[in-house]
């Protein structure tokens, strides 16, 4: 079968739907591939790029499966052969129209952006691709339009304040640009229904703004969902808060298939400094801040410039199809179990299913619900008696241990020849010393101590072999035990390093 490749019929768009090292994997699962002229020309992929990755050049709507970026032209849906695949960002959750269109076409329509949001589809989720690029490209525009130093310095010239970020919504976009924000040395926040991204913006240098409500936070889709009228009341009151002290806010509320909500209204856009930035990246779908021009960047009365821009992904075009393009890719080799170059569409998939917007001119719009699996919760363990805690030593136990020991030593002390009472003191005095230099080293510091302790060993058993040749008998029985439990000491000690150091070293 043969893939085609369009070249966007769109004002502005500057992606293609495929690259030239996209195309060398299509030809690696058995499709042939002839790309429009020109297509890649505003992404610098040249027409001779894609011949020489062994792509053709000609007409795409010849093809057998058709890809594009947003939804084909008129003219080019009239283009198609009966029988094609058509696959690119159709937007059936916004536009009615298209969906309508395609059903009296017999054709099959794919779209990207209806990937359910499933552990299993994440390598084919464009709408992440495309938001990662854009919340990066977000911080990039209002960096441009600020004007001003994202980090604090401290100069001879003076001392320069960082800016202040306010990210709204922490998705895909959203940490983008907490982590491109804060690269540049802002000082970031962010907010977000979900709890548990808060981990995830500290993980980035932000810093969690919560907002305090009992309210669920997540769908069962996996997307963000319409939040409660009180929710809406207390972070409108955090927002108001923040607008006064930040310098650039970004915003990222997106709900599919409904217009974006209103996070900052005209009110908390007077409030904000003059010079400020705002970047609304839900603009395409209504916007999340009064005031926004679909496509545009316009400054309010008191000066603060809100960034419309609906192509923050496109402004980064050669990155945007080669993700896009990865994609795509990796839906082929879903759709292309043999890879022989036929394309198997398979309706007990939920992944296929979930994108398939026609099917042979039959509407299969829209898909049934995909619930997001979770993991269950584990069950609570049965409670285990543990065995009571052994009673502490008491102090007149310790005490009388301790002097019965000096009263040992001392009797020794008397009895023992003058030569032996040096001996037994540095031996009585090790005892003390190494107990309590022992007794205060950390656990997971045992190991490599007893590693050093092999040294201390070494030295006993030299002792020993030194005493070990004398005819008192004595002697001989102590020196042997010495040199026994001081081989043992090294030995254990060389071999549980030998182990410990196999865990630090690659296979």
């Amino acid at each position: 079968m043969v893939i085609g490749v369009l070249k966007e019929a769109g004002a502005g768009e500057t992606r293609v739907a495929a690259t030239p090292a996209t195309v060398q994997q299509l030809l690696k699962l058995g499709y042939d591939v002839v790309v429009q002229a020109g297509a890649g020309d505003a992404s610098s992929f040249a027409d001779a790029a894609f011949e020489e990755a062994g792509a053709s050049i000609g007409d795409p709507l010849s093809a057998d499966i058709v890809f594009g970026i947003n939804a084909p032209a008129k003219e080019q849906l009239d283009g198609l052969k009966q029988g094609a695949t058509l696959i690119s960002l159709l937007s059936p959750r916004l536009d009615q129209s298209i969906v309508d269109d395609l059903a009296k076409r017999p054709i099959t329509a794919m779209s990207m952006d209806a990937v359910p949001r499933i552990s299993r589809a994440q390598s084919l989720d464009v709408l992440s691709s495309m938001a990662n690029i854009a919340g990066y490209r977000a911080v990039v525009e209002a960096a441009h339009t600020y004007g001003r130093f994202f980090t604090g310095q401290v100069t001879a010239a003076g001392k320069v304040n960082p800016a202040n970020v306010l990210v709204c919504g922490v998705g895909v976009a959203g940490l983008a640009a907490i982590g491109a924000a804060g690269s540049l040395g802002a000082i970031v926040r962010a907010t977000d229904p979900r709890p548990e991204v808060a981990d995830q913006v500290k993980s980035l240098g932000g810093e969690y703004l919560s907002v305090e409500s009992a309210e669920a936070e997540v769908s069962s889709t996996g997307y963000a969902k319409e939040m409660s009228d009180d929710y809406n009341t207390l972070a409108a009151r955090l927002y108001a808060e923040q607008c006064k002290t930040v310098d650039i806010i970004i915003t990222t509320a997106l709900i599919p298939g409904r217009p974006a909500p209103t996070l900052i209204t005209a009110d908390m856009v007077a409030s904000m400094k003059p010079g400020s930035v705002i970047v609304d990246m839900a603009a395409a779908n209504g916007g999340n801040v009064e005031g926004t021009v679909k496509g545009e960047s316009v400054v309010t009365d008191n000066g603060v410039t809100i960034i419309g821009y609906t192509d923050l992904a496109g402004r980064l075009p050669a990155q945007a199809s080669q993700l896009y393009g990865t994609n795509l890719v990796n839906l082929m080799k879903l759709m292309t179990p043999e890879k022989d170059g036929v394309l198997v569409l398979d309706f007990d998939d939920v992944v296929q299913r979930g994108m398939t917007v026609v099917r042979d001119g039959e509407l299969t719009w829209p898909p049934p619900e995909v619930q997001v699996s979770a993991a269950p919760a584990a069950p609570a363990a049965a409670p285990v008696e543990k065995p009571a805690p052994p009673e502490p030593m008491s102090d007149e136990k310790r005490l009388g241990i301790v002097l019965g020991a000096a009263l040992v030593f001392f009797l020794l002390a008397a009895n023992a020849p003058a030569a032996l009472i040096p001996r037994l003191t540095v031996f009585a005095l090790a005892i003390v010393v190494g107990y309590y230099v022992i007794g205060h080293v950390h656990h997971a510091l045992h190991t490599p101590l007893m590693s050093v302790t092999n040294a201390i060993s070494g030295i006993i058993v030299v002792g020993g072999l030194l005493q070990i040749g004398h005819h008192d008998g004595a002697i001989t029985a102590v020196s042997t035990v010495a040199i026994l439990l001081a081989s043992i000491n090294i030995f254990g000690g060389f071999a549980v390093t030998r182990r410990m150091l196999a865990m630090f070293s690659r296979s």
